[in-house]
């Protein structure tokens, strides 16, 4: 029992960090293109991605989009 434990504290953990980092990444770096932050928000569902994708663009819309949030046929035109 006291394994289980460990290994679902570790599961939580680590998606915790995961998750405060997209946080981190989407609301308050510096920069659109941080590839980890990028990575990230490909492999989000396609909700979050959005969410994700329209807080970069709040911030960043004078820049180019990120790779995941651009239009479709579209790389300089944000989704």
């Amino acid at each position: 029992m006291k394994i289980l434990a460990i290994i679902v504290g570790t599961i939580l953990g680590l998606g915790g960090a995961v998750g405060g980092y997209y946080y981190f990444y989407v609301t308050s770096s510096d920069s659109p293109y941080d590839e980890a932050g990028i990575t990230l928000n490909q492999v989000m569902p396609g909700p979050v991605s959005a969410w994700g994708c329209a807080q970069l663009e709040e911030r960043f819309a004078q820049q180019l989009p990120p790779l995941g949030c651009q239009a479709e046929g579209d790389q300089r035109s944000w989704r």
